[in-house]
């Protein structure tokens, strides 16, 4: 299977650096993993050990799948919307992402919802979409903000609204190790930023 990173371009950050650098081989990710054995304080030599980093190698094509994803073409099959005007929510999609601070996984929930224009999309489009944003190193705000403006941006809708409601390993099972918290944020676009469909759709979120 080939390095999703390397199978789309990547957009350049202004602040970032290594934006050009090639991406490292197999071989160089599966070496790092046996650095990091090592430091932990094992033999990554060891017969249980042994095969780890190619493990881990495939679990992070699986994990970070959501670079080589283009939202665009995820959402790029749309339908007239045949005289329906009102409100297409879909709740409770599953979200697993990974903090990009600690590299810990995010677990949670996201709902997606939208006041179509003239086209509407196939609701497994929208769970692809959350996917494809949620599998990359993330924060939840930034998260949030992405699913949002990508909705906005394919479909044009004339409002968006996007929930997301997680919990994050890197503050239950280290630091604080506060367990039972979740955290939630939320994007408004559009009609849904104003009354009344904003307190119609928050009220649907929260049903």
């Amino acid at each position: 299977m080939l390095n999703p990173l390397a199978a789309v371009p990547q957009v350049a950050d202004a602040n970032d650096t290594d934006a050009e650098t090639p991406c490292p081989s197999r071989a160089e990710a599966e070496a790092a993993v046996r650095t990091l054995i090592r430091w932990a304080g094992d033999d990554p030599l060891r017969a249980g050990l042994h095969d780890t980093p190619a493990r881990v190698v495939r679990a992070y094509e699986e994990w970070f799948g959501g670079y080589a994803r283009d939202p665009a073409r995820i959402l790029g099959r749309r339908f007239e919307r045949s005289g329906y005007d009102d409100i297409v929510l879909l709740r409770d999609i599953p979200l697993h992402s990974t903090c990009e601070h600690h590299m810990a996984p995010i677990t949670g929930v996201a709902h997606l919802a939208y006041l179509p224009g003239e086209q509407v999309v196939g609701l497994s489009k929208l769970a692809r979409l959350v996917d494809a944003y949620a599998r990359r190193l993330q924060i939840q705000e930034r998260l949030t903000v992405e699913i949002a403006d990508a909705l906005q941006r394919e479909l044009r809708p004339r409002g968006v609204a996007v929930v997301i409601r997680a919990s994050h390993a890197c503050m239950t099972t280290r630091g604080v190790h506060v367990h039972g918290s979740a955290m939630l944020t939320r994007r408004l676009l559009g009609a849904f930023e104003r009354e009344p469909w904003r307190s119609d759709i928050l009220a649907s979120l929260s049903a």
